[in-house]
């Protein structure tokens, strides 16, 4: 059930309308990335939460985009982000 609408207040000898749109909360990240230090040959798993499912995540590198890869594994659980670097390497830092 939605809130927007048009709403009136009617007095019989005259009437109030108002316009109402309820605009959605922009998604927002409730726990940060924590820094990792690992071994070389180890999967690495960084993940955060964020306020709400289903929203569209890009992760990156250095500026540089990430995708799913042999490499790289992008989950996403409800309100949880996951990026899983697989056999890890120094130049991964």
């Amino acid at each position: 059930k939605t809130d927007a609408g048009l709403y009136t207040c009617d007095i019989g000898t005259d009437v109030a309308k108002s316009k109402v749109s309820v605009q959605e909360k922009p998604a927002e990240v409730t726990k940060q990335l924590e820094d990792k230090t690992s071994p070389a040959g180890q999967d690495i798993s960084l993940s955060c939460e964020l306020s709400k499912a289903d929203v569209n995540i890009r992760w990156y590198k250095d500026g540089k985009a990430i995708r799913k890869s042999q490499k790289y594994d992008l989950q996403q659980e409800g309100t949880r982000a996951i990026l899983i670097i697989r056999d890890s390497v120094v130049k991964d830092s």
